[in-house]
């Protein structure tokens, strides 16, 4: 019998959505079991909402993050610590390895706000505010929101937790992109009420039946990003 529940809670936590579990030693999927025990198997991200969603978006962007964390111009104790002597190519390889993905999205969260915010983070998101000189986030993240090659990200399948925690990250300086930085100029902009009500009504999306970025477009883009430019 206690061989049979051994055998049982093991197999149990092999489903658990962050458990490393691969076949293959040598093989893409071992060598990103780093990345999965806070991402996902699939990159789909977890429960926990600071450990966000990778699968689906733009290899450069993945790429551009990964470097950002080796190189010390992106803060996070865990990431700095993984990839430190990570060379270019196995970055690359992480990173177009995530992008591939296609996980289902993970379940929405319930939004805690009133109708009145939902209302306010619809519009900055699918027009901006003219007024306060900030774009809409479609016009960079794309109609569907799910990102622009090669260097931006989709917003769709992060939770509310980890859209605010990055966006006051830009705005109080501690996260920067590459110059022309675009986001820092579109967050400083933003008050406390207008990220928490992006970040509510972000979340409360559907999933996109295909989560692919598009194809770059700086035509539409409303400023210069260094984001799109800095894809090595």
């Amino acid at each position: 019998m206690f061989a049979a529940l051994a055998l049982f809670a093991q197999f149990a936590l092999a489903q658990n959505e962050a458990v490393p579990l691969v076949k293959d030693a040598d093989s893409i999927e071992a060598r990103v079991q780093g990345c999965v025990t806070c991402h996902g198997q699939g990159g789909q991200g977890t429960s926990n909402g600071y450990f966000p969603r990778i699968a689906g978006k733009p290899a450069g962007y993945l790429y551009n993050q990964l470097a950002a964390f080796r190189d010390g111009t992106r803060h996070y104790a865990p990431m700095n610590y993984l990839v430190a002597y990570m060379p270019d190519r196995f970055l690359h390889e992480i990173a177009e390895y995530f992008a591939r993905q296609r996980p289902p999205f993970v379940a929405k969260e319930v939004a805690n706000v009133g109708a009145d915010v939902l209302a306010r983070g619809r519009a900055l998101v699918s027009a901006g505010d003219p007024q306060k000189g900030i774009p809409a986030c479609v016009a960079c993240h794309g109609v569907g929101l799910t990102g622009m090659d090669p260097g931006i990200p989709g917003l769709v399948g992060l939770r509310p937790t980890y859209i605010v925690g990055q966006l006051t990250r830009w705005r109080v300086g501690e996260r920067h992109a590459a110059e022309p930085d675009c986001m820092k100029r579109i967050a400083t902009r933003l008050s406390d009420t207008d990220i928490t009500a992006v970040a509510s009504w972000l979340s409360q999306q559907v999933a996109p039946k295909d989560p692919s970025p598009e194809s770059s477009n700086l035509v539409r883009m409303p400023f210069a990003c260094g984001s799109q430019q800095a894809v090595r």
